[in-house]
């Protein structure tokens, strides 16, 4: 398979990014177009809910590439014009700008948006995380602020419950589960986590729905629980989750479901490709369709579609990966976990807080995580890799 002779990546974010790099890399000369729905240049979404919401960094330190790197990539990046629609078998892409934008290849990396309640935009003192605006919005609001409830008991709720309470606000957190990450962690980690927030101050608000907004005048002051117990904010977060950014492909020939559907190859139509958190590809070690959200499978998968692009040709079966980073404490998991797995820890001890914890199902590792545990996790991976791919 020859070269494209341009390319179009739909999405300024990591894993476009990533693409644009990996394709020069590889040694790609055509044209190269990376269309973007905010005006900043690429940047890391991680440090969000850590380093810049808490202030440690200056936003600028957020963006991945200084301006030089970004000119020696020669590519053309087009910003702050949201794609609203895809023709995949023209191959042409529109904008909200009025643009038309053609390529033989085109790449779609638009990741997520958040999930909101309905009526809340317009609602002063409740946010979202999801942009380098966000953030910025955020700590703006958290910096005179004294009371915060974050609505959301996974991964991005516990990370700004945990930033928020070292800048020395109130912290209540809400969600449905028993225990934060519970659905995902099983009971004996996610217990692990819970003493963890409430060793640091966080209030811990579980297991009962949040059923909407208390506001008066126009800004929000509580959230409602289904339990009739309204929680008292000075200001809200929600992070319950995000959906695939892929309204703009309605129409677009491709097929969508909780994420633009692929092959093996992470190849959604001829000549059409989907890279990062928006991508859902059939995973031939798995034997599933997957959707990762997290930075390191947006910049492998990227890697990989950029490859495909170039005419390599081997399915994507990376061993899933994500870490993420509460108080002093760091969390990293390999493969895929689940509440209902066998948990056992295998390394360290959990009362000393450092372990590593195997998650089993039908007799075969599907997972491991590793608390404050990096080398003896890196090491642990291996089963992972030996269970999926034996």
């Amino acid at each position: 398979m020859s070269a494209p002779a341009d390319v179009l990546v739909v999405g300024a974010s990591a894993a476009g990014l990533s693409t644009a790099e990996a394709l020069r890399r590889k040694g790609f000369q055509g044209g190269l177009t990376v269309l973007g729905a905010e005006p900043h240049l690429p940047y890391d979404r991680p440090p969000l809910s850590k380093q810049v919401l808490s202030g440690a960094w200056e936003p600028d330190r957020a963006f991945l590439r200084r301006s030089a790197e970004l000119s020696a990539l020669n590519a053309e990046f087009v910003l702050h014009d949201p794609a609203v629609g895809l023709d995949a078998e023209a191959r042409t892409v529109h904008t909200a700008s009025g643009g038309v934008l053609r390529a033989e290849a085109i790449v779609v990396a638009t990741g997520l948006r958040p999930r909101t309640f309905a009526g809340q935009d317009g609602l002063a003192g409740v946010h979202v995380l999801r942009t380098l605006d966000d953030a910025l919005a955020l700590r703006a609001e958290l910096m005179t602020s004294s009371r915060v409830v974050v609505v959301g008991d996974g991964v991005l709720g516990t990370e700004i419950a945990a930033t928020a309470r070292t800048m020395g606000l109130a912290v209540t957190l809400a969600g449905p589960q028993p225990a934060p990450l519970e659905s995902q962690f099983g009971p004996l980690v996610a217990g692990q986590l819970a003493e963890l927030h409430t060793g640091q101050g966080v209030d811990l608000r579980l297991g009962a729905a949040v059923t909407g907004l208390a506001e008066r005048n126009g800004r929000v002051t509580g959230v409602e629980l289904a339990t009739g117990e309204v929680l008292p904010a000075d200001v809200v977060v929600v992070a319950f989750g995000a959906v695939p950014a892929t309204d703009w492909l309605a129409g677009s020939g491709l097929k969508v479901d909780n994420g633009v559907v692929c092959d093996s190859w992470c190849r959604a139509a001829d000549g059409v490709y989907a890279v990062g958190d928006v991508a859902r590809w059939y995973h031939s070690g798995f034997h599933t369709l997957l959707r990762l959200e997290n930075r390191t499978n947006a910049t492998e998968q990227a890697g990989h579609v950029a490859a495909t692009i170039l005419g390599e040709s081997r399915p994507y079966t990376p061993v899933p990966f994500f870490w993420t980073d509460q108080f002093d404490v760091k969390i990293q998991v390999h493969g895929v976990l689940s509440a209902d797995a066998e948990v056992t820890v295998v390394d360290g001890d959990m009362a000393q807080g450092r372990f590593v914890a195997r998650y089993r199902r039908n007799g075969a590792t599907v997972g491991v995580l590793g608390w404050r545990m990096p080398k003896q996790t890196r090491v642990r991976r291996q089963e992972v890799v030996d269970a999926f791919t034996s």
